[in-house]
């Protein structure tokens, strides 16, 4: 005489069949089972184990960008080799500065005073153009020049930093401009990357190795294209002579995460990211 019982655990999701023979006149019962090295029993021949099997993949988040290539180009003036692009305050500033979460609304914000037609637009970093969420402000320390050490926070403006919905393997482009802005190098190239890693990218409106002249825009939270890393870190080790350039809103990676962080800066100074005037004309 045999019976069979199921048992369905529904919190570990793990289905447990158990096969037990009874004991009957004559029967040999089974054996002693043996005990582990510390103590406990073994699981039973009469035990079979039904594991669930999940699979998650997520989107590809440092996946090259199919049909692109990279270039470097020849820097105006003299290379920044010191201190190191990867220490430098201005050139991988969100990573040595660094910034905290800050009070103030997450939509765009209207500012008085004149404007500059040819200021890059975020909204273009997009392959929609949309206007993303802003789940996150941030400010984003000052930096003391004469200690070479953090300063206080920048109080300008309310927000320096500014977190942007994003999908993760999304693809990010250079923010465009237009009106008639210059291009940097032979009618081809629009911006200069100072600084690349596996998580973030510096790049700026001309052909000069600081952050001192022109617009700036500094992006962290992406996975910067496998190719233009690679290019990055060969032309940094070389002397920085030669940076990698980019195309008229060619893609420069993909976000990591559910938000990208990104600030912009004017001859340096950094600058509020939501003003609708500046940055997102139009929207």
């Amino acid at each position: 005489m045999r019976r069979m019982l199921f048992l369905t655990l529904l919190t570990s999701g793990i289905l447990v069949l158990w096969s037990g023979s009874l004991t009957a006149a004559g029967a040999r019962p089974d054996p002693p089972r043996p005990l582990g090295p510390a103590g406990a029993p073994l699981v039973q021949s009469g035990f079979r184990l039904f594991l669930p099997s999940l699979a998650y993949v997520q989107p590809p988040a440092c996946d090259p960008i199919p049909g692109q290539g990279y270039e470097a180009i020849p820097i105006v003036g003299q290379p920044t080799i010191s201190p190191p692009a990867e220490q430098h305050p201005d050139i991988n500033a969100l990573a040595v500065r660094g910034y905290v979460l800050t009070n103030a609304p997450k939509t765009l914000v209207n500012y008085g005073g004149g404007t500059d037609p040819t200021a890059p637009q975020l909204y273009t970093m997009f392959l929609d153009g949309r206007l993303p969420q802003f789940p996150n402000v941030y400010q984003v320390y000052d930096w003391n020049w004469a200690t070479n050490s953090r300063g206080s926070l920048i109080a300008t403006w309310p927000v320096t930093l500014l977190g942007m919905g994003t999908g993760r393997g999304e693809v990010l482009q250079l923010p465009a401009r237009y009106n008639g802005a210059p291009d940097i190098y032979q009618g081809t190239y629009w911006a200069l990357v100072l600084y690349a890693s596996t998580e973030r990218i510096t790049f700026v409106y001309t052909r000069l190795d600081t952050v001192a002249y022109g617009y700036t825009v500094h992006v962290e939270g992406v996975c910067v294209e496998p190719g233009l890393l690679n290019l990055y870190r060969q032309q940094n080790a070389a002397g920085r002579w030669y940076l990698p350039a980019l195309k008229f809103q060619q893609p420069f990676g993909r976000a990591n995460g559910p938000e990208i962080k990104v600030a912009i800066r004017d001859t340096g100074s950094f600058m509020d990211p939501r003003s609708r005037k500046d940055w997102w004309q139009g929207r």
